[in-house]
């Protein structure tokens, strides 16, 4: 099978240059799109809460997703290994446009893919690391990152973490994942970060 993956990230922005690309470029490979998927959706979004990771769960071996470019894949270069790397591991081929880039079944592919899992499980140590100096950093300096008495459900354990929680996000780190590095229910994060403690003080420039 041989897909189409168009992302825009408004609705003021249109899918239309990106699926004529596409479609002239097959047109050149001689390559059948036998299905599309369009999402308009910030590329920060993690992608298995994007119509790209219902893609990813279905793609078999030698199925091909052509994109205009990597960016459209994710804005982070985290998030664009990792995408890539479960593409290697299930063997299915990804060919963008305008990077000219492709990932398939020959010895510069298996290359890269090591590459990419090897840097997605640095960069996954670093981002440890960093949360684990923070978290002894604040304990130096006396800060008591325990339970606080008579708090709401939703902030009791994430409380004083809200710079963390928004630097592994815009590092493109998964809900689901950084739920379970703190020891809370994904539903809990969820909360906590649409909740008015976070918005305050969460630095997410």
């Amino acid at each position: 099978m041989n897909y189409g993956y168009i992302r825009v990230s408004s609705d003021k922005q249109t899918v239309e240059n990106q699926r004529f690309e596409i479609n002239r470029f097959a047109e050149n490979e001689k390559i059948t799109i036998n299905g599309w998927i369009e999402e308009t959706i910030s590329g920060t979004k993690s992608y298995d809460k994007r119509e790209l990771g219902k893609l990813l769960d279905r793609v078999n071996e030698n199925d091909l997703i052509i994109c205009a470019e990597l960016s459209r894949l994710g804005r982070s270069l985290f998030m664009i290994m990792e995408i890539l790397s479960v593409c290697m591991k299930k063997g299915c081929r990804v060919w963008t446009i305008k990077d000219n880039y492709r990932l398939g079944d020959d010895i510069q592919s298996k290359v890269l893919a090591f590459a990419f899992g090897l840097s997605a499980e640095i960069e996954r140590d670093l981002i440890s690391q960093r949360t684990k100096e923070a978290l002894a950093r604040r304990r130096a300096e006396g800060v008591k990152l325990g339970r606080p008495k008579g708090r709401a459900a939703s902030h009791v354990k994430l409380s004083g973490q809200e710079k963390q929680i928004a630097a592994l996000l815009k590092n493109g780190v998964p809900k689901t994942e950084i739920a379970n590095r703190l020891g809370v229910n994904r539903m809990t994060l969820y909360r906590f970060i649409k909740s008015p403690v976070y918005i305050k003080n969460a630095d997410t420039e």
